[in-house]
């Protein structure tokens, strides 16, 4: 059948909910996933991603992505690499029947993402330390399945396809932590991300709703797709999972991609990477390459790349990622019945070590920036700050509608914590930065010149 088709009445339980939906509107014949596509693109959350930065910028310049940019190139990226596997491997067509359904995952990856980028997130993880940590993919799950308000309880109500496949991560927060043993900080200014990293999972206080997702799954298949191992990474001490569905790697390739090709494409505009840096890091790494394709480009492209012409560097950006998305096969694990895991899509060798290499160029010269670590330390600060107000006296503190969650929560033996995280982590950058102004600014904006119900 084709999910971008109304089919038949036979339930699938993959495009199930949680909440079953009988809305009878008039002349409706979207698939389950045109759907999942439509609540996501209407949320109030994916909105909020236009105010959150995806590489800061220094000064004045509005050319850089914000997330909501990056969030849409990675949904044509992602419906770019559906199309190629979907001719390179008819035998499974039938896996890749709806764009729809990977234009949502796309769209969706970021959305659980705190204000001002890593240092929000290692914010919100400290402070969230003994009530179960913060991780933005963790967040994004739980924004769409419980606190979107599409449905009173159960967030945007996605189907159960679209939820397996945002899980790039598929376990609890209390599998996978390991206790660093570090001393807490005695002051804010104190925190150093590298010894407090988040857990890559999901929140304790959504367990239900994963188990919701994992009915879908034989026994045999749930139990091998949530082991873990140790972490061999001594940046990374934390178990990590193994596996994720074939949606989801289609997903994280197309972010993969688009970080590393449209995010250098910002800082070659902003100034930020030379041409000698990028002879040094990466080409003369990978005109050695085995593939003859990666060979000839990187050792001709940097003069596209770094032209003045703006046509001629997006020829040189286009080139790059057609290189990628046309570089993607199929794995298959016979150990998994299910379709949906038995197939993940990957990058051939080479090209997987040249996405890398483009990645740690990135990062080590645009993340990495004094300048742009101190925007990002900034934001670490703002957003610890409001934590610990919040949490002095939330009754008094936060909006009308946030306190009867956060009491909600309390009074039901929940985890009250969780809700204050959730305030936090759905604000913009903009937004925290005034609120912040607004409890310790020495000059006080007016009580009604900042709206605090989300």
């Amino acid at each position: 059948m084709n999910a971008d088709i109304e089919g038949s009445t036979k339930i699938n339980p993959w495009h199930e909910r949680r909440l079953g939906e009988d809305k009878l509107r008039r002349n409706d014949h979207r698939s389950p996933f045109q759907r999942d596509r439509a609540r996501i693109l209407h949320s109030a959350a994916f909105r909020r991603l236009q105010a959150k930065t995806q590489v800061h910028g220094i000064g004045m310049n509005d050319f850089f992505r914000t997330r909501l940019t990056h969030s849409l190139e990675v949904s044509q990226i992602g419906t770019g690499i559906a199309a190629q596997l979907k001719r390179k491997f008819p035998d499974i067509e039938q896996l890749l029947d709806s764009m729809s359904l990977i234009e949502s995952l796309c769209l969706a990856h970021d959305i659980g993402h705190p204000p001002f980028g890593h240092g929000g997130e290692v914010a919100l993880n400290y402070m969230m330390r003994h009530h179960g940590g913060f991780e933005g993919n963790g967040q994004t799950f739980r924004i769409l399945a419980r606190l979107e308000p599409y449905t009173e309880y159960w967030g945007m109500n996605l189907t159960r396809r679209t939820l397996l496949g945002v899980l790039k991560y598929p376990a609890l927060y209390s599998q996978l932590h390991v206790d660093l043993g570090h001393p807490e900080i005695t002051s804010h200014r104190q925190l150093r991300p590298s010894q407090w990293p988040s857990v890559k999972g999901l929140f304790n206080d959504d367990k239900d709703i994963f188990d919701w997702v994992l009915s879908g799954l034989s026994v045999n298949d749930r139990n091998r797709f949530i082991t873990i191992k140790n972490s061999t990474n001594q940046h990374y001490p934390h178990h990590r999972t193994q596996y994720k569905s074939f949606d989801c790697s289609i997903m994280e390739l197309a972010d993969d991609i688009a970080y590393a090709v449209h995010d250098l494409e910002d800082a070659i505009v902003m100034g930020i990477v030379t041409p000698l840096q990028w002879q040094q890091d990466v080409a003369d790494k990978l005109s050695q390459s085995n593939d003859p394709w990666l060979t000839h480009e990187f050792t001709h492209i940097a003069d596209k790349l770094f032209s003045h012409q703006h046509h001629l560097r997006k020829d040189a950006i286009g080139t790059l990622v057609n290189g990628f998305v046309t570089a993607i096969n199929i794995e298959q694990d016979d150990k998994f019945d299910e379709p949906l895991l038995k197939y993940n899509a990957s990058l051939e060798p080479d090209f997987a070590i040249a996405l890398h290499t483009l990645k740690q160029f990135v990062y080590k010269y645009v993340i990495r920036k004094p300048e742009m670590q101190m925007l990002e330390y900034k934001g670490q600060q703002i957003v610890m700050e409001l934590f610990e107000a919040f949490e002095s006296d939330p009754q008094r503190l936060l909006p009308l509608n946030t306190q009867e969650r956060w009491l909600h929560a309390k009074e039901n033996n929940l985890n009250p914590m969780r809700i204050i995280a959730d305030y936090i982590s759905g604000m913009t950058d903009e937004f925290a930065g005034k609120l912040h102004q607004q409890l310790f600014g020495p000059k006080s904006s007016g009580i009604f010149e900042i709206s605090l119900e989300r």
